[in-house]
């Protein structure tokens, strides 16, 4: 079996998020690898009619307390943003167009800290454009990239496989054939990329 996890998120998912201070950390203890696949989670949610849980304000409650909680346990910092939910097309075309470069983490740590750790308000292009050229970016390029009719089709190509495959919110990750969905399922995560060694 591949050594591989395979993971679904979306950078406005608080829960995406702490899966990414975590997983290339599991999928180096068994010699493996994260495939990271951005996708779209409104357009998840309206596939499939799931909502965010942060729609139901005792979900929300609780969900906020349990975000925190482990963040403590991981050691990460995190804080809610003050201006979630917000809309991520834009950010998430950023993360296919420098998906498979050098960059491409770069632009994620520079976009995941600009949200769930320094509240930026990341619905605002000049905002964006600060988060991204304090990480060495040029925002024009990167809005060019994200323009390309080819990253727009991509991120619906990656949106339209995780619908097919079941997944119905972020973060969701495979290992195999085996579907987990939600950052506190990563010790079943390990436990099946253990199981593949």
């Amino acid at each position: 079996m591949s050594q591989q996890i395979e993971c679904f998120f979306d950078v406005g998912s608080p829960a995406s998020y702490l899966a990414w201070t975590q997983l290339p950390a599991i999928a180096a203890r068994h010699s493996g690898q994260v495939i990271w696949k951005p996708m779209l989670l409104g357009a998840v949610f309206q596939a499939t009619g799931n909502h965010s849980p942060v729609t139901i304000e005792a979900k929300r409650q609780y969900l906020l307390e349990d975000l925190q909680r482990f963040a403590h346990h991981y050691e990460v910092p995190f804080t809610l943003n003050p201006f979630f939910p917000i809309n991520t097309l834009l950010l998430m075309r950023g993360a296919v167009a420098y998906q498979g470069t050098p960059h491409f983490q770069d632009y994620l740590t520079a976009i995941f800290t600009a949200i769930w750790v320094d509240e930026q308000d990341m619905r605002q292009p000049k905002v964006i454009g600060t988060v991204l050229a304090k990480a060495g970016f040029e925002p024009e390029q990167v809005l060019e990239r994200c323009s390309s009719p080819k990253i727009k089709e991509r991120l619906r190509q990656v949106t339209d496989e995780a619908v097919q495959r079941g997944v119905f919110g972020a973060p969701t990750m495979f290992v195999g054939d085996e579907m987990f969905f939600g950052q506190d399922r990563l010790m079943f995560v390990e436990e099946a990329l253990a199981a593949t060694t």
